[in-house]
């Protein structure tokens, strides 16, 4: 494949938006092989996926940013430029639940993402034979309420001794606290969890919902803010359950889900279709 510059945009709505910023790669050579736009009417902003062909294109890939500031600003815009041949590199942490390591890692292997994993951090060994297996660096950083914050900058300088792009929390089952969040990149942190929130928090919601008789049960990929598993999601699905279930189905049937949908919401986010604004997400298909 080609390379492409892919462009996430969003400005309030005014008339002749996807003209201009449709002209800006015409009138620089650039050929547009996909291109989506949507209007939230009610916030009053209109958002855009752009990508186009770069070679050929007549601006050098580090002036193709500032030069389409130079069309955002005065929309009062924000707007990212990615390119599809920067192979991002992801960190992923654990705790002792392997299904979401192991799903991530066979895509990895097997292409389904474009990207490169150096890098496990966990809260416990457990794991660490799957990432021998695999040749990726295990760092165990135990956490305990009285080395939290001297960890969580252990955490951070790994991330950066090993230039990482997203953090995928597979099961990590851990609270990360938001000066942690405040020192990454915005929205590069992915999150997955059962859907039972706020319904059945805590420890054991299987057992809850079983007690409850649910009907469905569901998994969410959402980025990772300040406040507890309400950052903007990306990806949900759900799966019925029946009165013939029993605790271990739904366990199976959650673990399943979860694996399914962190993954898709990998893929979007590193396929550059994921734009967020305020807590909310639009994802480009």
């Amino acid at each position: 494949m080609k390379p492409t510059a892919t462009l996430l945009f969003s400005c309030p709505d005014r008339r002749g938006l996807v003209a201009k910023v449709a002209n800006f790669i015409y009138s620089n050579g650039g050929n547009i092989v996909h291109a989506d736009h949507h209007t939230d009417f009610n916030a009053g902003l209109f958002l855009t996926r752009i990508e186009w062909h770069i070679d050929g294109f007549n601006l050098p890939r580090e002036l193709i940013a500032p030069a389409f500031g130079a069309i955002s600003q005065p929309l009062n815009g924000t707007y990212q430029i990615r390119f599809s041949d920067t192979i991002p590199r992801i960190a992923i942490w654990v705790s002792r639940q392997n299904h979401c390591l192991l799903d991530l890692i066979w895509r990895q292997q097997a292409g389904e993402f474009s990207a490169e994993i150096p890098l496990i951090i966990s809260n416990h060994p457990d794991l660490e034979s799957i990432a021998q297996q695999f040749g990726i660096d295990y760092h165990y950083l135990p956490i305990t309420k009285d080395n939290k914050q001297e960890q969580q900058q252990r955490q951070l300088a790994l991330l950066q001794e090993y230039q990482i792009d997203l953090v995928i929390l597979a099961k990590y089952m851990q609270i990360i606290g938001p000066e942690f969040i405040d020192a990454f990149p915005s929205h590069n942190i992915i999150n997955i969890h059962h859907s039972f929130l706020p319904a059945f928090v805590g420890a054991n919601p299987y057992h809850k919902a079983y007690e409850r008789g649910v009907k469905i049960i569901g998994a969410t990929g959402h980025y990772v803010t300040s406040e507890l598993d309400a950052g903007p999601i990306i990806e949900q699905d759900v799966v019925r359950v029946t009165h013939r279930d029993d605790v271990d189905d739904l366990i199976r049937k959650g673990k399943d889900l979860e694996r399914i949908v962190l993954a898709r919401a990998v893929r979007h986010h590193l396929q550059n279709r994921v734009l967020v604004y305020g807590n909310k997400t639009v994802v480009f298909e």
